[in-house]
C-alpha cells in the first residue's frame, strides 16, 4: 500500500553561474591538510631517493617544494568538490577586462613597494630569504634555471591558486573583505618565515603583499592579475638574491604573457554572482 504522504522534494540545484559557497573553515583546515600531506609525500619521496638530509640537497628541496605545492592545489580541489564539482573559474581562473586589471595590478604593486620602502627605512630589517640558495641557484647553471623556474613560475601559480583562489574565497563566505584579506595575508607571510628572531622581520611586508593580492583579486575577480603580480615580485627578488637577472628576464615576461593570453583562449566563465 502506497503512503499518502509525499516524500520531501530535493533541494533545488544552484544555477550554473552561482559562485560556490565553501564553508569558511575549509580554508584553514585545507591548509593544514595540504601542509601535512605535502610533507608526508616529500618524506616518502626523500626516503625512496635515499636522501638522508634534504636540507643539504637542492634537488630534494625542489622535489619537496613541488609535492607541497601540488598537495595544496589538490586539497583545494578536493575540498571544493565536497560542495560542488570544481570549475576553473571557481578559483578565479577566468577572464577579466584587460586594462582595468592592469590598472589594479599596477596600483597594488606601487602601493606594496611604497609601503615596503617605508617599512625598510623605519625598521631596517637586516634579513634575506635563502630560498634561491636552498634550491641550488648558486651551484650550477642548471640549478640557477631550475630554482628560477620554481620561484618565478611554479610558486606564483600554486600559491595564488590556494591562498587567493581557495583560502580567501572560503573566508569570504563568512568574513568581510578586510578581515578575510588580513587573515589570508598573515598566513601568507608566516609560511615564508625561515626561523630566528630576525626572520620575523620579513613577515610584515610579505603579509602586506598577501593582503594586496587579495584586494586586487577582489576587484578583478580573476586570479591571472595576481599570479602576474606574484611573478613580477619574485622575478625582481630572484634577480637581486641569486644573480639570476637573465633567468628573471626570461621567465618573468613569459609568465606575464601567459597571464595575459591564456584567459583569451579559454571559455568565458559565467558572470560572477554573489
Amino acid at each position: 500500500m502506497e503512503s499518502a504522504v509525499s516524500p520531501p522534494p530535493h533541494p533545488p540545484e544552484l544555477p550554473e553561474d552561482a559562485r560556490p559557497r565553501w564553508p569558511w573553515w575549509y580554508g584553514p583546515v585545507g591548509f593544514l591538510a595540504g601542509a601535512v600531506s605535502g610533507l608526508l609525500a616529500a618524506g616518502i619521496a626523500w626516503a625512496a631517493l635515499g636522501v638522508d638530509d634534504p636540507g643539504e640537497s637542492p634537488a630534494a628541496i625542489i622535489v619537496g617544494t613541488l609535492l607541497l605545492d601540488g598537495a595544496l592545489v589538490a586539497v583545494a580541489l578536493l575540498f571544493a568538490s565536497f560542495v560542488r564539482r570544481p570549475r576553473p573559474w571557481h578559483f578565479g581562473l577566468r577572464r577579466t577586462p584587460f586594462w582595468p586589471a592592469v590598472g589594479w595590478a599596477a596600483l597594488g604593486l606601487f602601493t606594496f613597494y611604497l609601503l615596503a620602502a617605508i617599512y625598510s627605512v623605519a625598521v631596517q630589517p637586516d634579513v634575506e630569504q635563502n630560498v634561491a640558495e636552498d634550491l641550488g641557484a648558486d651551484e650550477s647553471t642548471f640549478g640557477l634555471v631550475a630554482a628560477g623556474f620554481m620561484i618565478i613560475c611554479v610558486a606564483p601559480f600554486a600559491e595564488e591558486f590556494f591562498f587567493r583562489g581557495f583560502f580567501y574565497g572560503a573566508l569570504r563566505t563568512r568574513f568581510s573583505v578586510a578581515a578575510a584579506a588580513i587573515i589570508d595575508g598573515l598566513l601568507f607571510g608566516l609560511i615564508h618565515f625561515e626561523g630566528g628572531s630576525d626572520g620575523l622581520l620579513i613577515v610584515p611586508p610579505l603579509a602586506l603583499l598577501g593582503v594586496i593580492f587579495c584586494l586586487v583579486y577582489e576587484q578583478t575577480r580573476s586570479l591571472y592579475p595576481v599570479v602576474a603580480l606574484h611573478s613580477i615580485n619574485n622575478s625582481i627578488a630572484y634577480a637581486a638574491q641569486a644573480d639570476g637577472g637573465a633567468v628573471s628576464l626570461v621567465f618573468g615576461p613569459l609568465m606575464l604573457v601567459a597571464c595575459a593570453l591564456v584567459p583569451r583562449f579559454t571559455r568565458p566563465a559565467p558572470a560572477p554572482v554573489a
